[in-house]
């Protein structure tokens, strides 16, 4: 069973759930707008049981995790977003993880994965924008492109009526199930 904790980094007070053992390969998993760290729950169990100390933190602006200070700017710029799992690292002692994310999670290991490489055991995203590449919003695409039609996956775009779920706990289990064969991360 997790159990809900709190810890403080230099901005927030993160509430996390924390379920595995202490000694466990750290992960990080870190969930989507509007949902909160109950989309990991049939997650969690398996990763712990496959020997994980799993994190689960509400990301900034979600459940009970807190700005300390009233004068903080709110916001859900990639930068700060990324920083925040790096903060929980840190806060939490632990050097390196596996961060794994959908959506705002997905962005935000990715952005601490690409900011901060040497914190970062191993990634999993399913997220439609894993690193917004700020500079080039502001440029004009070539006219040709605007004709260009691309698929859209519609797992991309979660709702509680679709049927993400089986898809990301699949690449939840399949980075348990590497870790549990001994099999090396490409990230190592």
């Amino acid at each position: 069973m997790s159990t809900l904790k709190t810890i403080q980094t230099k901005v927030l007070e993160i509430a996390f759930l924390d379920e595995g053992p202490s000694a466990g390969w750290p992960v990080i998993l870190a969930h989507g707008f509007p949902y909160d760290v109950h989309a990991y729950d049939e997650v969690v169990p398996r990763l712990a049981q496959a020997g994980a100390r799993v994190i689960v933190p509400y990301l900034r602006g979600f459940g009970p995790t807190r700005f300390l200070s009233e004068g903080t700017m709110r916001t859900g710029q990639q930068a700060a977003l990324g920083r925040d799992l790096i903060d929980l690292l840190d806060a939490l002692g632990i050097q390196r993880a596996i961060l794994a994310g959908y959506d705002w999670g997905g962005l935000s290991s990715c952005v601490a994965s690409a900011l901060w490489p040497e914190r970062v055991a191993g990634l999993v995203s399913y997220a439609g924008y894993d690193v917004i590449d700020v500079e080039r919003l502001g440029h004009a695409f070539a006219p040709a492109l605007e004709q260009v039609r691309t698929p859209v996956c519609r797992a991309n775009y979660c709702t509680p009526s679709s049927d993400c779920a089986p898809a990301t706990a699949f690449a939840y289990q399949r980075c348990a199930s590497l870790r549990s064969t001994g099999t090396p991360s490409p990230y190592s």
